[in-house]
């Protein structure tokens, strides 16, 4: 969506002149450059439409000045096979500054004109496995010969850069048999011919072939409805059924947006997975709703080594849309937004850490000032997409069971530091004896620090509220004074303020964060609510009662 959408915004402006038409023609290289292989649909053929319009206007030394500036992204073979069929000059520019994985390049290096192939031979920081394919490649360069020359191919030296012809890459493999048979040089003219006139009439194609009458694969033939899969230590799948190899390798199937967080727990401690649920987003080959079982593997001597694992569809109907509801439509909206302040966010990292070179300290100061506000907004996006995931359902908490009153106390002694200096407090009073809350420890330290800083940053300079912490076998309740900042109006709905208070929860205000607070209590199974200027957090306790603890009261100085 965010590929599509940018695209639709560049072929919605106009390219008229040539300053205009160079700035089109580097957005369009860099949308198409860092486009997934596999995409397609109106707005990318339509983007390769104008992109081709485009490199009829400029001069090919323009087109080849922008294909080697440094900022240039080139790593998408379809948009890298179309400028080697293109002028020879930006061709050339191309093959330069290019930048694919190994089996990519594999892949592409038979399907390049000659020409561009000469080009790639000057490359030295190619890998090892496309330098050994165009080493082979180098003596099977067939040219044709000329109309009234001897009816041979001749090899081409792979230390020369080859001469442009009309060889197609696909038609190699057929030549030998074609002579052997009597076809005759004249008939593989021909089917060359046709061949490049396809591929100029359908510049977008993602398979193109000769028309040697042996047909195209059936694409659902490419894809079922399970697969094989690798995870590594860090719980990115490093390894995939080879029809789903390009599309899954390299995600990070432990992220909270794909695995179901059970999954997400066991793989924390390195258990088993069973029936796991996971959440893809992409092309329809890959998207939607998949099942997973996955069994640890280790090594000799006993160290995690990742997962082997099984992807399942969870249904055999057809893959559910994409964006087919509120909270899908907002997570595409915050990619859409992290996405910017990501290449912000690196820029700057760049500078202030003088990776390309000394860099002067303002520069490095400013950069520094620029990556901690990126890093604040992306910790916005998360609260957010948070938020709307735990409101729609579509989000679980662990429910491993933690302590409450020591995630409380702990929260206030941190809070000191802020409340004291004012003359402010915040008093623990406690009463009753099971305090284990359905709530992860994680989860549950998070929804104290929510709710506590955001009181102790509403706290007015001398002013003390009560706590009350009571535990019973059914529930766990906190009962909290609202401050006099907040309980004039509804906390819920509280506007961030226009000064940051001493300490604070979340970069949306006091409000947005209840509200996070809030949706992470009803998600827990328990609720938050305001009573007479009171706010009260309940949570349902764990079966059987934690250790005993005296009643009294903890008061922060």
């Amino acid at each position: 969506m965010l590929l599509d959408d940018r695209l639709a915004t560049v072929l919605r402006s106009g390219a008229a002149g040539e300053r205009a038409a160079r700035t089109q023609y580097r957005q369009l290289l860099d949308l198409l450059g860092t486009m997934p292989p596999g995409a397609n649909g109106p707005l990318v053929t339509a983007a390769y439409a104008r992109l081709a319009e485009i490199s009829d206007q400029l001069p090919a030394a323009d087109q080849s000045r922008i294909l080697r500036e440094p900022w240039l992204r080139l790593r998408n073979p379809r948009l890298l096979a179309y400028l080697a069929e293109g002028d020879p000059q930006a061709a050339a520019a191309a093959m330069a500054t290019a930048r694919l994985e190994e089996e990519q390049w594999v892949e592409l290096i038979p399907e390049l004109p000659v020409t561009a192939r000469g080009f790639l031979r000057h490359r030295r920081d190619l890998p090892g496995k496309a330098r050994a394919l165009l080493a082979r490649l180098g003596v099977r360069d067939l040219v044709l010969p000329y109309p009234d020359g001897p009816a041979v191919l001749e090899a081409e030296p792979a230390q020369r850069a080859p001469a442009p012809t009309t060889a197609a890459p696909a038609a190699e493999a057929h030549a030998s048999s074609a002579e052997s048979n009597g076809e005759g040089i004249s008939a593989l003219v021909r089917r060359i011919e046709a061949f490049q006139q396809a591929r100029r009439s359908a510049p977008a194609a993602l398979d193109p072939r000769l028309p040697l009458g042996d047909g195209a694969p059936d694409p659902a033939r490419e894809h079922g409805t399970s697969c094989d899969i690798a995870i590594d230590v860090t719980g990115r799948i490093g390894w995939a059924t080879p029809g789903f190899a390009p599309l899954l390798v390299g995600l990070e199937l432990a992220a909270a947006e794909v695995l179901d967080s059970a999954s997400r727990a066991a793989m924390r401690r390195h258990q088993p997975v069973r029936s796991g649920k996971v959440r893809l987003e992409g092309v329809a080959a890959i998207a939607g709703e998949w099942i997973i079982d996955a069994a640890p593997s280790f090594g000799p001597t006993g160290s995690f080594t990742g997962y082997d694992a099984r992807l399942r569809r969870s249904f055999g109907g057809p893959v559910r849309s994409v964006a087919s509801g509120p909270a899908d439509r907002m997570r595409q909206v915050l990619h859409e937004l992290r996405t910017p302040v990501n290449a912000i966010q690196g820029f700057a990292e760049i500078i202030q850490q003088q990776l390309f070179g000394p860099a002067p300290n303002t520069y490095r100061a400013l950069s520094a000032a620029v990556g901690v506000d990126s890093a604040r907004l992306l910790a916005g996006f998360d609260e957010i997409d948070r938020v709307v995931r735990l409101e729609s359902g579509e989000a679980e908490l662990s429910e491993n069971g933690c302590n409450l009153r020591l995630a409380i106390e702990r929260t206030l002694k941190r809070l000191e530091g802020v409340t004291r200096p004012r003359g402010a407090r915040m008093r623990l009073l406690v009463s009753g004896e099971g305090f284990a809350v359905r709530l992860g420890e994680d989860d549950g330290a998070v929804l104290g620090w929510r709710i506590l800083a955001t009181l102790a940053g509403s706290l007015a300079p001398g002013e003390v509220i009560e706590l009350t912490l009571s535990g019973s076998r059914e529930w766990v309740t906190l009962t909290m004074d609202l401050p006099v900042g907040l309980a004039a109006d509804d906390p819920f709905g509280a506007a961030a303020p226009a000064q940051a208070p001493a300490v604070t929860a979340g970069m949306f205000g006091s409000g947005f964060t209840l509200r996070l607070a809030r949706a992470e209590a009803i998600a827990a199974g328990g609720s938050l609510t305001v009573e007479d200027d009171t706010l009260v957090l309940s949570l349902p306790a764990l079966t059987g009662s934690a250790a005993g603890h005296s009643g009294g009261a903890v008061s922060t100085a």
